[in-house]
């Protein structure tokens, strides 16, 4: 039973803003942000609830908040968003009442703000909260629980439980097959969020299964289409990327080039992107291989990023900053391969070129003044990287590696030193340390001249259980005892 004290107010103004913003001001079929509402959680929402108009009547003023609230996430003020989420929730609840699905429906927007918010405890209770309310006022299976649920396993991802994550989003899978059949396109972004629950374990062949079934619906729903299936298969090769399965990732970003080729002709803008990822993808050796392809496979790239560029070069309508991205875009590759006096022309031009107003100055900023990591590092989120360990239960707790460093002006790693806490999860401090040393950088420029970037620090943010800080404790126990006999028998 949800607690009143908790989610009325949030409920109640949901229903009356849902009902007079039945469709989007410009009439399309854009869902309604209150179809995805903000969560009150443990705040009292009478705290920040605004002077009313008296002479408006409640529809009146829940549906002005309501509009209020779809600026600001339109204008990503989520802060105010949270806020504006929060009267409504307020105002939903004194004119329908806790138990009523626009309550639902307004507990799931506020669930949203605080979720980006990086409010995770508290969106997680108000998408439970909007789950509870749907199962009561309709059933389990109801259609209507499909949002909640993903944002639910959202949620649950972003604060380590992709265990929890995994339940929540192969429930919400069900219910669309019950409601749409099984084939439905809907719930690609459903599996979506299932495959990244399974990546944070180390499932690469699980998430690996979940992707082709989405790769299978994508292809049967496009299939009279194909230039609307380009942006799934973007999707795809970024999923095989994250999970380390470059030959595949290589043959999906092909595929789209190859498609976009056929209708589009081999000059086309949309051609950059999947090039560039392309040429990218040819930085990393695919282990999965029972013959890994060789380190020289990088020169491949080479020829990839430079037609980007003369795509782009050959189109002046593309937008500055696609065009600054593909130039860097090479000139890293450069850097990756140690050409650097290759890397150094065009990162000077790009220097110019991103000097002339104050757009581009913050831009300049934010690509060339500081240390851009290029070959990201792929790192561990959790010490038990199995579904069957994380079954053994108990709270997730966070842990944390420290990565003292400093950038070469050749985008090299130089004076790593690393820190574990708590320190017995040396294991996991290795392999950051493995991971962070083998990076490559985008080297800083001052004044158009590359420099060397000193005192740079990176925490890395890990999640575990007591009983595995518990094990390792009695390992190094065991171990010292065991020393300690030696050292007594000699």
């Amino acid at each position: 039973m949800i607690k009143e004290s908790k989610y009325v107010a949030v409920l109640l103004a949901i229903s009356a803003a849902f009902a007079s913003q039945a469709e989007t001001p410009d009439g399309d079929d854009e869902q309604s942000p209150l179809d995805q509402v903000v969560p009150v959680a443990d705040e009292d929402p009478g705290t920040a609830t605004a002077e009313a108009d008296n002479t408006l009547t409640p529809d009146e003023q829940l549906s002005a908040e309501f509009e209020r609230y779809r600026r600001l996430v339109s204008e990503d003020a989520m802060d105010e968003a949270d806020a504006s989420a929060k009267r409504i929730v307020e105002m939903v609840i004194r004119l329908y009442g806790p138990q009523s699905l626009e309550a639902s429906k307004a507990l799931n927007n506020l669930a949203l703000v605080q979720n980006k918010n990086g409010q995770f405890e508290a969106a997680i209770q108000n998408f439970e909260a909007a789950v509870g309310i749907i199962e009561v006022v309709e059933d389990r299976l109801n259609s209507q629980l499909i949002n909640p649920l993903k944002g639910l396993g959202s949620a649950q991802l972003s604060s380590g439980r992709p265990d929890l994550a995994a339940r929540t989003f192969d429930r919400a899978t069900h219910i669309t097959h019950v409601n749409e059949g099984p084939h439905n396109i809907e719930q690609v972004e459903i599996l979506e969020g299932l495959a990244e629950s399974k990546l944070m374990f180390g499932d690469k062949d699980g998430a690996r299964n979940v992707l082709d079934r989405i790769h299978v619906l994508n292809v049967r729903h496009f299939k009279n289409n194909e230039l609307a299936l380009v942006p799934s298969l973007m999707r795809r090769a970024r999923w095989q990327h994250a999970a380390r399965y470059y030959n595949d990732e290589r043959a999906t970003y092909r595929r789209a080039i190859r498609i976009l080729e056929s209708k589009l002709g081999k000059s086309d803008p949309q051609l950059i992107v999947p090039l560039s990822k392309l040429a990218e993808s040819f930085y990393y050796i695919d282990l999965s291989q029972s013959i890994p392809q060789s380190q020289g496979l990088v020169s491949t790239g080479e020829v990839y990023f430079k037609r980007a560029v003369k795509i782009a070069e050959a189109n002046p309508d593309i937008g500055w900053r696609e065009f600054v991205d593909v130039k860097l875009a090479l000139a890293d590759y450069y850097v990756y391969t140690e050409s650097l006096n290759r890397a150094r022309r065009i990162y000077s031009e790009m220097w110019a070129f991103l000097s002339t107003d104050e757009e581009r100055l913050a831009a300049r900023a934010e690509l060339l003044e500081q240390p851009v990591v290029l070959m990201a590092p792929i790192l561990p989120t959790h010490v038990s990287k199995s579904a069957a360990d994380n079954e053994s239960g108990g709270e997730f707790l966070t842990g944390k590696i420290r990565v003292d460093y400093r950038v070469s002006d050749r985008g090299r790693v130089r004076n790593i030193r690393t820190e574990a806490f708590p320190p017995e999860f040396t294991e996991m401090q290795a392999l950051v340390h493995r991971e962070i040393r083998n990076s490559i950088f985008r080297p800083r420029m001052v004044e158009s001249v590359i420099q060397k970037s000193d005192n740079l620090v990176y925490e890395h943010s890990f999640f575990y259980r007591q009983a595995d800080l518990d094990k390792l404790i009695k390992q190094r126990e065991q171990a010292a005892e065991k020393s300690g006999r030696r050292r007594q028998s000699t």
